[in-house]
């Protein structure tokens, strides 16, 4: 087990300095919009938490120009995707960032050692869920089936059954894992979990280990695998592990591309030997024009946007941006914060 972390507290040397203005900057994305804070969304929400706006001293940008002159002089950085090599020597003042994303896999090597991470888990769990409950909806239907046959100008009937009695093995049952298991159950629906620390869950019939893992795969006729990509959860699902699947089992990846061998899923699905599979992510993204997974057969792709909301994205981002305002200015624990040891 390892140790919890040390709350991270402004600093206070006199009297003054608890009252003192904090530079932060917001570096925003064009490229992202979903998940890039504005300076219009990010007034609103400090409209919500006047006492802590005032204690703030803003800047924006998008561009790098302004993101090195920002990183120059600020404390706190506000961003989701951006350049963190050499952030010792380009943020000398920086203490502490907060992602907009909520994988931070790449930025978590970067870190200096005095820079606390925090990321945006939990803004993803309502949409998540849905799409995750959709991606089951269609396995369990045969659309994935339907839209290759459409493809192929075939007319091939498939019949299915409801999805009530089926058993839905999922692995990360994290803050877009739980919805997809209370929507699973709700639809009648057996669910499975695997997690790192095997605690249970409400939603969850059982509870698993990863070392379990394969004891549970050949159970499945949905596996979703909602986990974040760190050394661990790398190449979880290889060969061995896809070849106990079911013959008739769905594969959705809400995760991250990395953490399936989608050399061994391809195979699996030209051959006939997997159901289908749903994929928001794949292990190069954008997927290049020339990659075979275009193609495969009784596939639905999505561009890796399927599990983030349009409208609230940002407004729970600064939700959980300005309650660690709070913290930190309180020389209190940071909510969400990074442990860089696990990678999440």
């Amino acid at each position: 087990m390892t140790a919890s972390p040390r709350p991270l507290t402004a600093p206070r040397s006199t009297p003054r300095a608890a009252n003192r203005r904090v530079r932060v900057h917001v570096h925003g994305d064009p490229t992202s919009p979903v998940d890039s804070v504005t300076p219009a969304a990010f007034r609103r929400a400090s409209r919500r938490v006047p006492a802590l706006a005032r204690r703030l001293s803003v800047t924006f940008g998008e561009d790098e120009r302004a993101l090195e002159a920002g990183l120059a002089e600020a404390e706190i950085l506000l961003a989701g995707h951006f350049p963190a090599d050499g952030l010792a020597r380009r943020a000398p003042r920086l203490r502490w960032i907060q992602s907009t994303s909520a994988g931070v896999e790449t930025l978590v090597p970067l870190m200096p050692a005095h820079v606390v991470l925090t990321n945006a888990s939990g803004v993803h769990g309502p949409k998540g869920g849905e799409y995750g409950l959709t991606a089951l909806l269609m396995l369990n239907h045969r659309v994935p089936y339907f839209v290759t046959r459409q493809r192929e100008a075939r007319w091939d009937p498939a019949y299915s059954s409801t999805i009530a009695g089926r058993t839905v093995v999922l692995i990360g049952v994290g803050d877009i894992g739980a919805e997809v298991a209370r929507l699973a159950r709700r639809f009648g629906m057996r669910v499975l979990g695997v997690r790192r620390s095997g605690r249970p869950h409400p939603h969850v019939e059982r509870m698993v280990t990863p070392k379990e893992l394969r004891r549970v795969l050949p159970q499945a006729d949905f596996l979703v695998v909602a986990t974040p990509l760190t050394a661990e959860t790398r190449g979880l699902l290889g060969r061995r592990e896809l070849d106990l699947l079911p013959r008739h089992a769905g594969v959705v990846n809400l995760g991250r591309g990395a953490v399936i061998d989608h050399d061994a899923l391809a195979e699996k699905l030209r051959s006939g030997e997997l159901g289908g599979a749903v994929l928001e992510v794949v292990p190069q993204e954008p997927l290049p024009p020339e990659s075979p997974l275009w193609s495969l057969p009784n596939v639905i792709l999505s561009p890796h946007c399927a599990v983030d909301d349009a409208v609230h994205y940002v407004p729970r981002c600064l939700d959980i941006f300005f309650d660690n305002v709070g913290r930190y200015l309180g020389g209190r624990p940071l909510r969400n914060r990074v442990d860089p040891t696990l990678g999440y």
